[in-house]
């Protein structure tokens, strides 16, 4: 169980991060159920590592560095091997 679990987090992770190789950038949506006064967030306020952003239309911009997609790359493939690398239980 152990060994699909990581597997499966690690294959997420590997392709989270290749697919942000050939995104520049993506611009969040959700739906508003209730209409509420949105919270004021500060101009400092930093989201997810510093990725995330308000635009003008007040959606969030994920803007992910370059550094990103290869690292979340690295970090889903080592997980793999550790998986596979995982005693077999008897």
């Amino acid at each position: 169980m152990f060994r699909s679990t990581f597997f499966a987090a690690g294959l997420f992770v590997l392709l989270t991060g290749t697919s942000f190789l050939f995104v520049d950038k993506m611009v969040l949506t959700h739906k508003v159920v209730v209409e509420e006064p949105e919270p004021v967030r500060e101009p400092e306020f930093r989201g997810f590592l510093g990725m995330t952003s308000l635009n003008d239309d007040k959606q969030e911009v994920l803007n992910p560095p370059d550094w990103a997609a290869f690292s979340m790359m690295s970090i889903g493939a080592v997980t793999m091997l550790y998986a596979a690398a995982l005693p077999k239980r008897r």
